[in-house]
């Protein structure tokens, strides 16, 4: 997520009412998780374990909640709780809109497009030309569709990442201030659901097709021309490379890339990064060729066993 503005690190300081290391005027351009960061963001750590990754990452502003040194070129926001007060920043730069139309004002979209009836679209959305949006959609705030891009009843845009901190009370949800980022000439089927980005963007790629009943979770990006069958899962912050094709039921874990031109088959259960241009098939996941050979062996142990009796 990027600020309209730079601010400077008191300015950040004050907001959240914490202490800092670094020069006052030291510039904040804008805040994001630890995969996505770059020169001028923040990024918040909350245990011993990530310091050193956060400390080492591109982000010139770490959030942490104890006075470690602090790298050269770098700023440190000195929290009691980092995970809180990174909610606070993005209520604060990114709030929550409240809306009484089914088209927001701010909405834009472009010549040709169809919305059909009772279909919601929040603030500052964007929506290219030519593009069919059937009943029943949900396209949250600040969500971006490109041209030629077809949504069929149901299907939602823009719902909150999945990730919560476990507390003593509860779990403590972390809030998202992300976008959805729909490309050009894709087609999205019935009952989908697409999470937005805790900061940054969930990306689908030009002329990919999603089938029903698909969730791609927060800060995945899927590629160009890949295919996706129904009631597949895909977790957040995973990487579908382009001409993917994943069939039905799938599920995979977070963080993970799988490589261009992969072919995932039905009910895998991808728990590791794969290489592209191969077949994988199973829980967990292996070559499919591999995968049978093993599942047509399994089938021989009776026989087996009956010859050693």
């Amino acid at each position: 997520m990027k600020f309209q503005k730079v601010y400077t690190l008191e300015e950040i300081a004050r907001i959240i009412d914490c202490e800092y290391v670094g020069d006052a005027t030291f510039p904040v351009s804008g805040m994001n998780e630890i995969h996505v960061v770059e020169a001028g963001d923040i990024v918040f750590v909350d245990h011993p374990k990530y310091y050193d990754k956060a400390l080492n990452s591109a982000a010139t502003i770490v959030l942490i909640n104890k006075m470690v040194a602090c790298p050269d070129g770098k700023a440190l926001l000195i929290s009691e709780d980092p995970f809180r007060d990174f909610n606070k920043l993005t209520n604060y730069f990114k709030p929550f809109q409240f809306s009484n139309v089914s088209i927001a004002t701010s909405a834009l979209i472009g010549e040709g497009t169809v919305i059909q009836p009772n279909t919601f679209i929040g603030n500052h959305v964007v929506i290219g030309n030519n593009c069919l949006i059937h009943s029943n959609v949900s396209i949250y705030d600040c969500t971006v569709i490109g041209d030629n891009v077809i949504i069929h009843a149901g299907t939602v845009l823009g719902t909150d990442a999945f990730y919560y901190k476990k507390r003593p009370e509860g779990y403590d949800q972390l809030l998202s201030g992300g976008r959805v980022v729909i490309k050009d000439n894709v087609a999205i089927g019935a009952l989908c659901t697409i999470d937005k980005g805790v900061t940054g963007d969930t990306i689908i790629g030009e002329g990919t097709k999603i089938d029903n009943q698909v969730h791609v979770g927060h800060d995945t990006v899927i590629g160009k021309k890949c295919l996706i069958a129904s009631q597949t899962g895909i977790a957040g912050c995973v990487i579908i490379e382009d001409e993917v094709t994943i069939w039905g039921q799938v599920g995979t874990t977070s963080g993970i890339t799988i490589g261009a031109k992969a072919v995932i088959l039905g009910q895998t259960g991808v728990t590791k990064s794969v290489e592209g241009g191969k077949s994988y098939f199973g829980t967990p996941i292996e070559e499919s060729r591999e995968k049978l050979k093993q599942l047509a062996n399994i089938k021989k142990i009776p026989e087996i066993l009956n010859k050693l009796k």
